[in-house]
């Protein structure tokens, strides 16, 4: 779900107090030193923005030029976010928040964030034109993204029947048959989860036996709506409009059935986007950045991490947004000590 990638091509960090010459060559940026800068938007950015905007520290928000508005852009009907009693589509929730932050002083920018120093009291952001924005403080809100299957239809089904969060879309699949891609624990939450609304639940894995913990394992082989096709791999989405059925191939033997079902559920992992800082912070194990307790500090001095970066199991829209909150907080108290 949640915040976007704010480098196109997220090459591996140089940290530009190396001796050797980056990739790009520094350009005359912003010669303001800015009181926070938020790098990438999503609900967590976001509501970082508005937090800190309304705190009068004129935040800027380096939102992506193609990204904007993270994962939620890509979602149609969000209806467990707080407030919306009818729902709201997901680019309509992310417009609104953005004015929101807007509407209290927030500069955001569409453009990408290339490379970063976060060493020293004033950080360098420096953008894929080279110029160099500086700030007393950082806010990393870079999100996470969903592992894909690679398939030419995965996108364009995308939001009509392909989706990646269970909690977020099973609602939409009332008695209607679905499918889920994994084996691991993740895979078998998603799928017992949607045996409350789908009619039936597919789990197809590329293997014969299972990565998920035994416990998880027991639950699903005896749930009389799950079903399991081993070694095999969806290679086809088939639909105009809407997810209609599946290709499916046996790794194995090389034969391909088709399976009719009005929603696919990819549950193979994903990836916290923190190329631009694995080389200058701490990561947790899972691969996100590593904060203290439930703050969102982070192990340099003036640098926090909000959203699905920071978390490697909820990965909600209000979850981020609440992690973005405590963002914003944390960096005003930094402020405040300087």
């Amino acid at each position: 779900m949640t915040d976007s990638v704010f480098s196109a091509a997220s090459a591996p960090l140089i940290n530009l107090q190396q001796s050797e010459p980056a990739p790009r060559a520094e350009q005359e940026g912003d010669a303001t030193v800015h009181d926070v800068v938020i790098v990438g938007s999503g609900p967590a950015g976001y509501t970082a923005a508005v937090y800190t905007a309304r705190a009068n520290l004129k935040p800027v928000v380096f939102a992506s030029s193609v990204a904007a508005g993270g994962d939620l852009m890509t979602t149609t009907e969000v209806e467990n976010y707080p407030g919306f009693i009818e729902g709201i589509q997901g680019p309509e929730l992310m417009a609104n928040m953005q004015q929101q932050a807007e509407r209290f002083g927030a500069d955001v920018r569409y453009e990408d964030v290339a490379q970063v120093d976060l060493s020293g009291e004033v950080k360098k952001i420096v953008l894929d034109d080279g110029s160099v924005t500086l700030a007393k403080s950082v806010i990393l809100s870079t999100g996470s993204e969903y592992r894909k299957l690679g398939l030419e239809d995965e996108k364009r089904l995308s939001g009509h029947g392909v989706s990646w969060c269970a909690t977020c879309d099973g609602f939409f699949f009332k008695e209607k048959p679905i499918a889920v891609v994994g084996g691991g624990d993740s895979a078998l939450e998603e799928a017992l989860f949607l045996t409350n609304f789908a009619s039936s639940v597919t789990v197809i894995h590329r293997r014969d036996t299972l990565r998920a913990s035994e416990i998880m394992q027991e639950r699903a082989l005896n749930h009389p709506k799950i079903t399991f096709v081993w070694d095999s791999a969806v290679v086809g989405i088939e639909g105009e409009q809407k997810t209609e059925a599946l290709q499916i191939e046996n790794l194995r033997s090389g034969v391909t059935q088709r399976l009719e079902v009005e929603g696919l559920f990819v549950a193979i992992g994903s990836d916290p986007r923190t190329d631009l800082v694995r080389e200058q912070l701490e990561l947790t194990p899972d691969g996100t950045i590593a904060v203290h307790g439930r703050s969102s500090k982070t192990a340099l001095p003036g640098v926090f991490a909000a959203g699905d970066v920071v978390d490697p199991t909820y990965r909600q829209a209000i979850t981020a947004a609440g992690s973005g909150c405590v963002a914003a907080i944390d960096a005003q108290h930094y402020l405040e000590s300087l």
